[in-house]
């Protein structure tokens, strides 16, 4: 099966799961007045978002590649955002991680919404590193380390204390 009929099938198969659990969350009862529990609408989820997170998705186990920029050949961290970006979202954001960083609009963490990007110091470079927030405070990258695209949690140590800003594309 060539690349491109996987990517389909593994985007077939997660926007199929998408929509099972979106369905699941919800629920005919709303919170109960006397709970004592403050509620907080969510932040408002963008379709091109969720589209950029399921092509994320499907590029899990692809390798890593330095200057990489199809899944073809490998991917680096940018070079795995432009693709994404320019295939899901129909949006052109290229150069490094820090050129990257430079045309986003800044945002805060506890605003991150599905799609948006999270940026690190990683190589004592400001911006040296970006991947792709999922939500649940997880995010998708393409690190040299272990070589892969693969999910991450921006909690873990090492990225807690290399996290840098967060970055939208979206309104």
């Amino acid at each position: 099966m060539n690349s491109m009929s996987t990517l389909s099938t593994r985007l077939a198969a997660l926007s199929a799961l998408l929509a099972a659990l979106l369905s699941a969350c919800g629920t005919a009862d709303g919170p109960s007045a006397t709970s004592g529990t403050i509620t907080q609408a969510p932040a408002t989820v963008s379709a091109a978002g969720n589209e950029v997170v399921l092509y994320a998705l499907a590029l899990i186990d692809t390798d890593y590649r330095f200057g990489g920029k199809n899944p073809e050949a490998g991917l680096d961290c940018s070079g795995m955002v432009s693709y994404i970006y320019a295939h899901a979202a129909a949006l052109k954001v290229t150069g490094s991680a820090a050129d990257i960083a430079r045309q986003g609009r800044s945002i805060e963490r506890a605003r991150l919404r599905p799609g948006d990007l999270v940026f690190f110091n990683t190589s004592n470079r400001p911006f040296s590193h970006v991947g792709i927030y999922i939500g649940d405070t997880r995010f998708v990258h393409a690190p040299s380390t272990n070589g892969q695209v693969r999910i991450d949690k921006l909690n873990d140590r090492y990225y807690a204390q290399r996290f840098e800003a967060a970055r939208t594309f979206f309104d």
